[in-house]
């Protein structure tokens, strides 16, 4: 019952996704799960700190997960915790001395600036609605470094032409306005005209699929995915490439931090900071493949 009410407080309270609360619900079953299997009579009330460490190095060595994976699942326990204590359900937190396994510094996947001018000029050839719709939706997830997710909730009235900008609803329906060049403003000028004339009715989302669909989840995967192939063999070709090729790439072009972590609606400026290490990597190859004593 504690745990039901839990996710019902962390949705409304916390504003989360469905995907997140699901996600911290199954964390917490596994782990009540682990302690009812000690055969101990632990419960909620009773779960220490020991509990706690003795789960980690079973999920370490046991179950073979990632760092990063081990973490998602304690953060599941502190934010419980947390609600337990608010709640007078307990009378101290035991996740107040657990430290998490580092996380293991994993540079983000991007695609060259070379690469991606050669894409656009193929893609520039194909004037079908599909082959429009493929060139906006790649141009814009690479042009604004918007999430998936993003671009999927655009609406016409989002596009401000006049200004140049897009209004972006990004997690926990925060807004940020992104703006942009003449190359993405003709190119949506072009893909609203051609699904003006490949569709006689009027839309609520922004893209729409060559069917006469909203456009999915599946459908951006794959026009991502596809058209990358086409300039690129690394094995990441998702639309959160895209989005750290466009970081990468303001960021070689002399771009301040504080602005990309603004354009990408990063909360924290240490999330923006792992492309200064994609950069330094890219810098490192240069001097290795350029300079004759390295």
């Amino acid at each position: 019952m504690l745990k039901e009410k839990f996710l019902e407080y962390f949705k409304s309270e916390r504003n989360s996704s469905q995907l997140t609360v699901d996600s911290y619900g199954t964390d917490l079953d596994e782990f009540e799960e682990f302690f009812e299997s000690l055969n101990e009579g632990i419960t909620w009330e009773t779960v220490d700190e020991t509990v706690v460490r003795e789960w980690i190095i079973y999920l370490l060595d046991e179950k073979k997960l990632e760092n990063s994976s081990v973490n998602r699942k304690l953060s599941a326990l502190r934010s419980f915790f947390r609600y337990l204590l608010k709640i007078g359900a307990v009378d101290k937190d035991p996740m107040l001395r657990i430290v998490g396994p580092k996380k293991k510094k994993v540079l983000p996947a991007f695609i060259r600036e070379k690469e991606m001018d050669e894409l656009f000029e193929m893609l520039e050839s194909d004037k079908s609605y599909e082959g429009i719709l493929n060139k906006t939706v790649i141009l814009l997830l690479y042009l604004t470094g918007m999430r998936r997710a993003e671009l999927l909730s655009l609406a016409d009235r989002d596009i401000d032409f006049v200004n140049k900008q897009v209004k972006v609803t990004g997690k926990r329906n925060k807004q940020r306005i992104i703006p942009f060049g003449k190359e993405l403003e003709d190119c949506l000028h072009e893909y609203m005209n051609a699904r003006s004339e490949q569709f006689d009715r009027g839309f609520e989302q922004l893209f729409i699929g060559v069917k006469g669909n909203p456009l999915t989840i599946a459908e951006v995967e794959i026009i991502v995915k596809q058209n990358l192939s086409k300039v690129t063999t690394q094995q990441k070709r998702s639309p959160h490439v895209l989005r750290h090729s466009f970081a990468t790439a303001m960021l070689n072009n002399n771009a301040d931090l504080v602005s990309i972590q603004k354009l990408l609606g990063h909360t924290n400026l240490n999330t923006t900071q792992i492309y200064t290490h994609v950069s330094f990597e890219e810098l490192k190859k240069a001097y290795q493949n350029a300079h004759p004593r390295s």
